[in-house]
């Protein structure tokens, strides 16, 4: 059924009311569980990587060697001093 311009545009200023109140109720919109539990992995993962980075500052400045760590992450030395060597060193 065809709607008319202005039915058009009285559902968009309805639609935009809603998004300026946040009053979108789960019944009209998505779940946004899914949206937040990336943003937890992405900031669980940031925080891995800090810890990472932290330790092996501490490592080096322990004289550990980058073949060791490289072995650690699972990766070569040169590959570990490529990725964190210019903040280590």
């Amino acid at each position: 059924m065809p709607r008319s311009l202005q039915d058009i545009l009285d559902n968009a200023d309805h639609l935009a009311a809603i998004f300026e109140t946040d009053e979108v109720k789960p019944d009209q919109g998505r779940d946004a569980a899914p949206l937040r539990a990336i943003l937890a992995a992405v900031q669980a993962r940031a925080n891995a990587e800090r810890a990472i980075v932290e330790a092996i500052d501490e490592a080096r400045l322990q004289g550990i060697s980058w073949a060791a760590i490289g072995a650690y992450l699972g990766t070569s030395g040169e590959a570990a001093r490529q990725r964190y060597g210019r903040r280590a060193d």
